[in-house]
């Protein structure tokens, strides 16, 4: 497999990790687009959001119980921050495992565009 994501994960490709356990593993977008900016992954290789399935969700589950203790690491407080997840070519999905944009750090508008 040639997957960017699973040799961050595996420790083949250097990065700037934020938080790591058993099955997730944050760390700094190396194009951040917010002031903070991490990319949060499983350590399984599931493509995208259409792969989501009950026998795996349980990943996505535990990225979002770790999302507010690594947003307080990062400094980010109440006020805000963005969780994203681009889902596929059309949607912006450069990287084709599983990951969730935590941004904070600036104003957001919406609708996101």
């Amino acid at each position: 497999m040639d997957c960017l994501f699973c040799a961050i994960a595996n420790g083949e490709i250097p990065s700037k990790k934020v938080y790591e356990d058993d099955t997730i593993l944050a760390f700094h977008d190396i194009d951040p687009q917010a002031p903070v900016h991490v990319l949060i992954i499983p350590k399984q290789h599931i493509r995208s959001a259409f792969e989501i399935t009950p026998e795996n969700s349980a990943v996505v589950a535990h990225i979002f119980e770790k999302i507010p203790s690594i947003a307080k690491s990062l400094g980010v407080t109440e006020e805000g921050f963005r969780v994203v997840n681009n889902c596929g070519d059309a949607a912006g999905q450069s990287v084709k495992h599983l990951h969730f944009h935590l941004m904070a750090g600036r104003q957001f508008g919406w609708p996101a565009g």
